[in-house]
Order: structure tokens, then sequence, then C-alpha cells
């Protein structure tokens, strides 16, 4: 019976190591920590797709609840800043007040939007959560953190819309005077799907003059920009590194824009960008690689581009050439009126180039850009940097941002 016992126990091991291990690039940060996280996240995501198929629900939906309710067993961490739930313009927001301010004096302000594909994430997610509570303390700030809708019970433009209109609230003259916030000292700031959200913000409140209050400063983490080329070095690179990978980014992409989920094989390929596409014509110097990227990043790749392309994805996805979707095809005008620029990027990341080449454009546009990039890092980074999910490259990640908000905000 023992011997039974232990040769079931060995398979089981053997099973389990199998479904764990991937081969990863040896550069990455604490590897076998990462192995562990995506096999979980990849459990998560196949019980969500299974009980899609059954029909029982949204996988996504599935996804977030269990998330939710793994952060009620997490304490709510003592003292530090004030924090309190209210709505921005009918828009959820949970704000952090630092109580460390000497009375009498102004604060700085941050809009803070989190990622998770336009799909994923909240305020009260620990991590997101964490980081808030610190970036309050240490900047002795105000972070104003966005509760946007997300799929699959809205899509695109709703969380921008949702993003904007939370921001426009928060940089009223009155707005910033009643949490005694210093309207010369606002910015805005993102990761991933939020790093978009937030690049988009910037933008368009860079450009509006019936917003009186204008941010100093963004601070981008390996935002995504675009969905036009999933063939960039990066995307070719590191297509199969955790915790993104390419395919399943394009399907947040499909999910974002509500678009039909059969197209992800042909946008894979680029099908939708070939060279006979006209309505390319002014965009293709704003996503092309091999000018805004530097040497060391384009390695040996070269672009995917195919003679003649589908044109009926553009016609059935418009919105993948609206700038609010996929800021970094923003007009050189348009860019030279945003704040200086933090754009934090990982080497193990699908979306490395499109923050390398969203970096390049703004100072072509005359704009200050700090680019942080980060060779032992991978998409989420910033995210992991608190207990029980904590890597060094995760610490590094934060420190980083607030050193550069201290100085810059």
């Amino acid at each position: 019976m023992m011997r039974v016992f232990c040769c079931v126990s060995l398979l089981l091991s053997l099973a389990l190591a199998y479904y764990i291990y991937i081969p990863l690039p040896e550069t990455v940060s604490e590897p076998w920590k990462l192995m562990v996280l995506d096999a979980a996240i990849r459990s998560l995501f196949s019980v969500g797709g299974l009980l899609q198929s059954l029909g029982l629900c949204h996988h996504i939906k599935f996804i977030r609840h269990t998330v939710q309710t793994l952060q009620v067993l997490t304490p709510v961490p003592s003292g530090g800043p004030k924090v309190h739930d209210t709505t921005f313009a009918g828009v959820q927001v949970r704000v952090y007040e630092s109580s460390s301010v000497e009375k009498g004096k102004l604060k700085r302000g941050l809009i803070f939007l989190h990622g998770g594909g336009w799909a994923l994430g909240s305020t009260k997610e620990q991590s997101y959560d964490l980081l808030c509570r610190k970036m309050a303390d240490e900047l002795k700030a105000v972070i104003v953190s966005v509760e946007y809708r997300l799929v699959p019970d809205v899509h695109f433009p709703q969380q921008y819309d949702d993003c904007l209109e939370a921001t426009k609230y928060f940089l009223r003259p009155e707005v910033l005077a009643l949490y005694s916030v210093d309207p010369e000292h606002v910015g805005v700031s993102g990761d991933s799907a939020g790093g978009n959200l937030a690049a988009a913000v910037a933008q368009q409140v860079s450009v509006d003059d019936s917003i009186l209050v204008k941010f100093s400063a963004q601070a981008l983490i390996y935002p995504v920009l675009q969905a036009l080329d999933f063939n960039t070095p990066s995307y070719l690179q590191n297509q199969n590194v955790p915790i993104l990978y390419r395919a399943a980014l394009i399907h947040f992409w499909l999910e974002y824009l509500n678009a039909d989920h059969s197209l992800v094989y042909p946008m894979l390929i680029n099908n939708h960008t070939g060279k006979d596409q006209k309505a390319l014509s002014k965009h293709r110097s704003k996503f092309d690689w091999t000018t805004l990227l530097s040497p060391e990043f384009q390695k040996n790749y070269k672009p995917v581009i195919p003679v003649k392309g589908s044109p009926k994805i553009l016609k059935k996805v418009p919105a993948l050439l609206d700038v609010r979707a996929a800021p970094l095809l923003a007009e050189e005008e348009v860019l030279q009126r945003t704040p200086q620029a933090y754009i934090l990027t990982c080497e193990h990341d699908v979306l490395r180039d499109d923050g390398l080449m969203y970096a390049r454009r703004l100072q072509q546009a005359g704009v200050a850009v700090t680019s942080d990039h980060h060779a032992d890092g991978f998409h989420g980074t910033l995210s992991f940097a608190f207990w029980p999910l904590k890597f060094e490259a995760g610490e590094r990640a934060v420190l980083n941002l607030i050193s550069w908000l201290n100085d810059h905000l």
C-alpha cells in the first residue's frame, strides 16, 4: 500500500512539475517564482474558459470574482493615508489623502489608472491599493485611483470616458482646493491597459482648452499603445513569456473594442495592416519600429507587412485607428502639448516596444522623457512588489516610479 502511495505521489509531483515548468529567458527575474505564478494564472483562465464554454458565466467575470474573493482574505493595512471611496462625475474612485503634510501646505495630486486588459483589476485589488497607499505616503500626495467600468459590461470608449470624466472633475480648481492639491503639481499614471488610458487622457487634457488645470507629469508603466503591429521585436521575442502572452493580448484588445474573436489569427500575422491598406498611409510612420527603436532592441527581426491584407478588419474595427484607443497614433502637434513623461519598460514583455516607440515619438515632439528599462522585468512587474507575490524586480519598479514622481511631480 505504501509503495502504491509513493508511486502515485511521484506521478502527481511529476505532472505538477511538468505543468508548472516553462522555458524562460535566463535573465528574467526569479524564474521559478514566475513559473508558479504563471501556472496559477493559467489555471484560473482555464477554469474560466470551461465555465464560459458550458454557458455558466463569462470567463472574465469568473476571474474577477475569484480575485475579489481572495482580496477579502487580505487584511487592510492600518495607519497611513486617509482612504475613502466616492464618485467623481458619477465615476467610482478611491481617494488616498496623505496625512503627513504640514497644515496649510498644498499637496501633490495624481490620477492613477489600474491595468488588467480593460477587463480585470480594481482600485481595491491588493497590489494597486498598497501601491496607492505607498505613493500617497511617500509623495505627500492625494492619489485618485479610478474604478472605471470593465469588459464585458462595457467596451471602448466607455473605459476611456470614465477615466476622462473622473479626471476632468478632479482637475476642477474648486475640487483641487477641496483636497488641498497644488494645481501646478498634478499628474497621471497607469500600468498596462491603465497606461494606455493614462496616455490617452493626458493627450486629451493637453488639447482641451476648457480644462484650465493641466498635468505637469505623466508616468506610464509598460503601456499598451497600439494594435496595428503584433510582430514588433518584443512581440516576437516574448510571445510565450508570462504573464502576458501575445495571443492573449489580442483577445483583450478584441474584447475591449467589442470585436469578433475570429480576428485573432489574421491580426497575429498583421493581416489588418497590409501594404494595400490606404487608411494606414498617414499612420505607418507612427508605429514603424525600424525607425523608432534603437538597434539593440531591433536585433535581427524583420518587419511583417503583408503585401495584401484584409480590408474588412479595419472596416469592422475602426477603433484600431482611434487615438483614444491607440495613443501611439497621435499627431505630433498633440504630443508636443503633453507633459514630461516617465516610461517604464521591461525586456521580457510583449509591450516593451510600444513603450519605447512612444518615448521616441514624445522626444521627437520635444517632450522631456525619462526611459526606465528593466532588463530582468516581465509584464505586470509593478503588481508584484508586495507580499505575498513579491518580486525583487517589482520592488525596484515601485521604488523607481516613486523616485521619479518625487523629483518631477
